[in-house]
């Protein structure tokens, strides 16, 4: 079996650290475009729960609505 010289190894350790770097920034942009994502769904969701409220107290809404076949 060959032995492995310090350069080898060192060489391989830098392929391995810049692969980990790649990996690093993709997941930190994942992150980043999911927080973004939350961040809308979280406005719509706020949106929606005051048009309910709005509704509600205007007595409108699917809840004071007569069903269909009255």
């Amino acid at each position: 079996m060959p032995a492995v010289s310090h350069e080898d190894r060192f060489v391989d350790i830098e392929i391995k650290l810049a692969h980990q770097e790649d990996l690093v920034e993709s997941l930190n942009q994942m992150v980043y475009q999911q927080s973004r994502r939350i961040d809308q769904l979280e406005a719509m969701v706020g949106q929606l729960a005051q048009l309910l409220r709005d509704g509600a107290q205007a007595g409108q809404g699917p809840l004071n609505e007569r069903p269909p076949h009255y």
